[in-house]
């Protein structure tokens, strides 16, 4: 079986890669950096239709593909420039959905059936001050993922997303667990931790393999989308944990 990670040398997309490999996939990695198979640029649509042309030069339509390519961005929405609109919706958004495009169109065209799972976040639907652009753009990915399973589902072609909470890899920008903003995510999230890209890539496979489930998006957050900023029991604890007053 034939498989496309695109954002495969890096992060969730790496480790995706490597997991599929030892499953024994033929895995063919697109990037614009590190190992790769083929370099493109998703928000590129004539660097997505080259990378798909030269994909299917080398062998079959890929029936298992993920899209993990994305960026972040940080920044209040008073402050923010419509050129990094653009930029952060070209990749997340556009991006995405031109890589599954290419990927349906491929399959449709030899009638095979196939699993497409994009990487949207779990701030698709949290709503993160700071973030405002980013969560726009997986909010937008999500949406996509859901009419394309609509539209993709009588060709046998299920699509999916997994939503990723804070995750090791090279977006965090090298903030180190347990310092600074991630301190307080970490607190919130139940399993008291960020998750790692292998993780994540387990959440992934498990969306290509479940072959009555499309039009899904999976988070994989370690239960950081179940916090809400009222947390009246995180208050109850803090009282709880208060020292007691010495009796007068």
């Amino acid at each position: 079986m034939r498989a496309l990670v695109v954002g495969g040398a890096s992060g969730i997309g790496a480790a995706l890669a490597a997991r599929q490999r030892d499953d024994g996939l033929d895995v063919v990695v697109w990037d614009v950096i590190g190992e790769r198979d083929m370099t493109c640029d998703v928000s590129d649509a004539a660097a997505v239709q080259r990378a798909m042309t030269e994909t299917l030069d080398g062998g079959p339509a890929p029936e298992v593909v993920t899209v993990c390519a994305g960026i972040g961005h940080a920044g209040l929405l008073t402050d923010a420039t419509p050129d990094e609109w653009d930029h952060v919706m070209g990749v997340n958004a556009k991006g995405s959905w031109l890589v599954m495009r290419a990927a349906a169109q491929a399959l449709m065209a030899v009638g095979a059936p196939g699993s497409i799972v994009a990487t949207s976040s779990v701030s698709a639907h949290i709503v993160d001050r700071n973030m405002g652009l980013y969560c726009a753009s997986k909010a937008a990915l999500s949406m996509v993922v859901k009419v394309a399973a609509a539209e993709w589902g009588p060709s046998g072609i299920r699509v999916n997303a997994v939503g990723p909470g804070p995750t090791d890899t090279p977006m965090l920008g090298g903030t180190l667990p347990g310092t600074s903003w991630l301190e307080p995510v970490e607190g919130r999230t139940p399993m008291g931790r960020i998750g790692s890209p292998e993780e994540v890539a387990d959440a992934i496979v498990a969306m290509h393999a479940l072959g009555w489930v499309t039009g899904q998006v999976l988070d994989a957050d370690g239960g950081l989308g179940l916090a809400s900023p009222v947390d009246s029991y995180g208050w109850v604890q803090a009282r709880r944990n208060q020292p007691s007053s010495p009796p007068d």
